[in-house]
């Protein structure tokens, strides 16, 4: 999805404007073809030595980015930066970004799914939760997206500012997009959308659960903060989600555990401590109580 909607805005504004504006090539690790997650594959047209002539290079990395650590590719993305070619990011492309050394003191975006153990490796980034980023530069700079959909809102824009806004707005009906989105917009829908919950004193408890995973914050705090006694937030949580307070939240933290034992090299204590787990053997417990096996297995499927 990520690659369909970057290269068809660039394809629709070609056609549109009657000329070639953009051309597009494709460059792979080993120059063979790549096979994306639906089956299909794409055959690249271009090397690393002529990559140094183009404009802009997306990196454009679906799955686990995590798991890709390729020192010879990030020597060659620095080279092509130092060359003058602006480096971009789809998806899960600022981790790569980032491994490569190419993010330090610009800000960026990754796909939400990511943020968490990027932000474990590399906790001083400058990194937004949004849909795309333009980070400086002439008229688009270091630019990332979440991904997605996304792809295809931070193209529009790309088109807009080079070419202006009618053509733009021309790429967009031409995909029967009638919505822009800017690059400021949230990449994930509201909790109200998300959990059905209309409730504003269980919003606030779960809002603040979603940013204190690594240091929990007890339940007096969290009725406090909504504005409510402990008893009122508990029975709250009954109506509202089907469980109680210590769980929803007990929930939240191993969600999160799991991804970053399936993302990150963190050992299994360093996980149990980032999701607010003091002893490891209490989280051995509960992980395996949700999930069906230890920690350690997890990590070992990986």
């Amino acid at each position: 999805m990520s690659y369909a909607s970057a290269v068809e805005p660039l394809r629709a504004a070609n056609v549109l404007a009657g000329e070639t504006l953009y051309c597009w090539s494709h460059l792979s690790l080993d120059g063979a073809p790549v096979r994306a997650s639906v089956g299909l594959e794409i055959v690249p047209d271009l090397t690393w030595e002529t990559a140094r002539a183009l404009d802009s290079l997306f990196v454009c990395a679906g799955g686990n980015p995590a798991a890709f650590d390729h020192k010879p590719t990030f020597s060659r993305l620095r080279a092509l930066a130092a060359a003058g070619v602006e480096i971009g990011g789809m998806s899960g492309g600022a981790f790569v970004l980032a491994r490569a050394g190419l993010l330090r003191r610009r800000r960026c975006t990754i796909h939400w799914e990511h943020i968490p153990a990027l932000l474990e490796e590399f906790p001083d980034l400058q990194l937004e939760r949004t849909l795309y980023v333009f980070d400086g530069g002439s008229s688009t700079g270091l630019a990332t997206c979440a991904g997605g959909l996304a792809a295809f809102d931070m193209m529009a824009d790309l088109i807009g500012r080079r070419h202006g806004a009618q053509l733009a707005a021309g790429v967009s009906e031409w995909y029967l997009r009638t919505h822009s989105r800017s690059g400021e917009e949230a990449q994930r829908l509201s909790l109200r959308e998300r959990t059905r919950v209309a409730n504003d004193k269980v919003l606030k408890a779960l809002a603040l659960m979603e940013e204190r995973i690594e240091h929990p914050l007890a339940r007096k705090t969290l009725a406090e903060a909504a504005g409510v006694s402990v008893r009122q937030l508990e029975r709250l949580f009954a109506a509202h989600l089907g469980r109680s307070l210590a769980s929803h939240y007990l929930g939240l933290r191993l969600d999160r555990a799991r991804k970053l034992l399936r993302q990150t090299s963190l050992s299994v204590v360093e996980v149990a401590l980032a999701c607010g787990f003091a002893a490891s053997g209490h989280f051995s417990r509960v992980y395996k109580a949700r999930f069906g096996c230890a920690p350690t297995v997890e990590r070992r499927n990986q």
